[in-house]
């Protein structure tokens, strides 16, 4: 149903349609018609920002592909990530998408069409073509932060030769609704309109949760020319839903025995999000050997969330605090890119010099929720299955206002000797963030300016079989990765450095099966600690994260789609910081993760599917105080092409009702895991 677009194939369209060429690792183009694909894709464009193979991409890559979103039936990015190995899933206190990777916790590595999209929110997949998360420091590609890695979702795009009407809807044993639409239409010659929507409620085993969500995005494509196209998007997403904290934890490990129990007010434990993004992207190709692509963004993002969360239990009562908070942000992101591909004496060069430039301006405030007469900022009360939330009062805590402008240029060499592939390149981001304390009225003003490189050297022995090695660095200003607000110490600080070290093998055995390996060490510095004779905030806190990773993903025979990966990661705060002392493991960093999916089709109308996500034992935060601990949770799913039209297919999660806790912010707010839900759903198109 959809078009995977590297950038050197939208720039080659022409007014007459190509053939439509076979899937291989050799960098053609994949184009899908309305049949079944695989769980594999040979795209790597968005690593490399230019029209490379992913076999030839010097770093690990997880890509989860439309069909693999279709047959896990996931609507939220979050869900479609808890396959990804190497990946642990933060919760985001309720409120919004925040993910470990290789470690490092983010809110803001998140990118759309490879344009940052950096607000706090939850996101949908109804718009979305495949889901790719890119491992280790990314800085050259991506700028400031992605030091752990970037998490990239690729747009549906109007297509100008496949007319096509889909719909789908589903609903699930706890009563959750999805409904979704997608129409393409070739308005004209040369000129596509594709409409996508959906409309989502909500609701699991947890007292008083639910929401909705409703989306809607219209793309325009169009030739200028036979060497020009232009593509128009919109979105808009609506988003409200109960703001849920989880559980305490009692004795080191997460409260039992409560886990559909509400620790918050429920009149008051609410987050709403309006997001409205707005991009273009123009592609020209000058000749054989150069092109060129601009893309602008502009996002306007109003957030509120109100919440009253659970600090402690002591098995007979439980602490209760809470705030409100408001966050109003727009976006402004303008990138360019000039590639060229040609040789000069034998040797191959595939050339990009790019550059970007953004502004963001931010108003946030908070205020906290005062209990009681004497206005206390927590208060405690009976342990219950329904919790009784005192009356409280809103006062104002916190309020600031940031401005912040970026400029980036950066230059990546990709040569082809043959055998040996060499990659090199620089990156130059000036970081210009002024803000001021509404409250204190302090006035904060700090510049960065910062040079990330990357180097990779790939060994291809044959065309399907890639051995590399790759070094590269990112870094994060002290005003973190949400840059509301600058203190009088953030001021004077110089960013957290991020180092990433890789040896990995990619493999392809035939056209539609890859197999991946790496192994790396990924080293943050430069993080803040108190030097015990001075009290004063210093920079010599450090952590490191070791680990290796396997992954399978394709078809190895006819009729079997698969996506597996297992991690293994060994994370310790190395120097003393503010994050812990020396010898702590890194929070949620489980040691093993496991992450699989598998359908097979037994007949042309029948399939049946299958997944096991597996976690060892992980801590909650950085105090070691309390162990989310190991699970391993089993799917399942039976697939029925009833016309050819219509397909039907049920979703059963969690099919052995492990109870499990998934994720948690700190050590009082842990999610427990849904239990058995099974869902039925289905899906027309023309």
């Amino acid at each position: 149903m959809a078009i995977v677009l590297p950038a050197a194939a939208h720039a080659a369209d022409e007014a007459t349609p190509a053939p439509v060429p076979q899937r291989d690792y050799l960098g053609e183009t994949i184009v899908v018609t309305g049949e079944r694909e695989t769980y594999v894709e040979s795209d790597g464009s968005t690593a490399m920002r230019t029209p490379t193979p992913l076999i030839d991409v010097p770093q690990a890559v997880t890509i989860i592909t439309s069909d693999q979103i279709e047959d896990q039936a996931v609507t939220q990015l979050g869900d479609a990530l808890r396959f990804v190995p190497g990946i642990s899933m933060e919760s985001g206190e309720g409120q919004r998408d925040e993910v470990f990777i290789r470690g490092q916790e983010t809110t803001a590595d998140f990118y759309l069409d490879g344009l940052r999209d950096d607000a706090q929110y939850f996101r949908s997949l109804y718009n979305v073509e495949r889901v790719e998360v890119l491992k280790g420091a990314n800085a050259l590609i991506f700028g400031r932060g992605a030091g752990g890695g970037a998490i990239n979702r690729v747009s549906k795009v109007a297509e100008f030769d496949m007319p096509m009407i889909g719909a789908s809807a589903q609903v699930d044993s706890f009563g959750a609704l999805a409904f979704t639409g997608d129409v393409n239409v070739a308005a004209a010659d040369g000129l596509a309109l594709r409409l996508n929507g959906t409309y989502e409620t909500f609701d699991n085993h947890r007292d008083v949760y639910e929401g909705r969500f409703f989306g809607l995005t219209p793309t325009l494509s169009a030739r200028l020319g036979p060497d020009t196209v232009l593509y128009a998007t919109y979105t808009y997403d609506d988003d409200r839903r109960v703001t849920d904290r989880g559980v305490p934890s009692l004795n080191g490990l997460p409260l039992m025995g409560f886990d559909e129990t509400f620790f918050g007010d429920a009149d008051f434990n609410d987050a709403t999000v309006q997001a409205h993004i707005a991009r273009t992207r123009i592609e020209h190709r000058f000749s054989d050997a150069w092109s060129a692509n601009a893309s602008v963004q502009f996002a306007d993002y109003d957030k509120y969330y109100g919440n009253v969360v659970p600090s402690s239990t002591n098995g007979t009562t439980v602490t209760l605090s809470g705030y409100e908070s408001t966050t109003d942000r727009q976006n402004l992101i303008g990138q360019a890119n000039l590639v060229g591909e040609f040789e000069t004496g034998g040797i191959g060069h595939t050339l990009l010099l790019g550059a970007e430039f953004t502004t963001s301006d931010t108003d946030a405030t908070r205020n906290q929720a005062r209990f009681g007469a004497n206005g206390a900022t927590s208060f405690t009360v009976p342990l219950a299955e329904q919790i009784a939330v005192p009356a409280f009062t809103l006062v104002p805590q916190r309020a600031s206002t940031s401005d912040l402008t970026t400029f980036s240029a950066y230059v990546q060499e990709q040569l082809d000797l043959g055998v040996v592939q060499l990659v090199a390149g620089l990156r130059f981001d000036r970081f210009d963030l002024e803000s001021t304390d509404l409250v204190t009225g302090f006035t904060g003003a700090r510049v960065d300016e910062e040079v990330s490189p990357r180097f990779g050297v790939i060994v291809k022995p044959q065309e399907n079989l890639s051995l590399y090695a790759s070094y590269a660095e990112s870094f994060l200003p002290q005003s973190g990765d949400q840059f509301t607000t600058l203190d009088s110490i953030g001021e004077s600080l110089d960013p957290e450095q991020f180092e990433n070290l890789e040896l990995g093998v990619k493999w392809a055995p035939h056209r539609e099966l890859l197999l991946t390996g790496a192994v790396f060490q990924l080293t943050r510095s430069n993080t803040t600690s108190i030097d015990a004779a001075t009290g004063l905030t210093v920079l010599d806190g450090e952590s490191r994260v070791r680990g290796f990773e396997l992954g399978l993903a394709g078809e190895p025979v006819d009729g079997l789609s698969l996506n597996l990966g297992y991690t293994y990661l060994d994370g310790e705060i190395t120097e003393s910081s503010s994050a812990g002392p020396a010898g702590r493991t890194l929070q949620q960093v489980p040691e093993h993760s496991i992450a699989a999916w598998a359908r097979y089709d037994v007949t042309d109308r029948l399939g049946f599917g299958g997944g096991v996500i597996h976690q060892s034992d992980q801590f909650a935060s950085n105090s070691n105080a309390v162990v989310l601990p190991a699970y391993t949770r089993v799917d399942a799913a039976v697939y029925f092409e009833a016309t050819d039209t219509l397909s039907l297919q049920l979703n059963v999660e969690n099919l052995l009702d492990e109870t499990y806790y998934a994720s948690a912010h700190g050590d009082n707010n842990i999610q427990p895991g849904t239990p058995l839900n099974a869902s039925i759903g289905a899906r027309l198109r023309f």
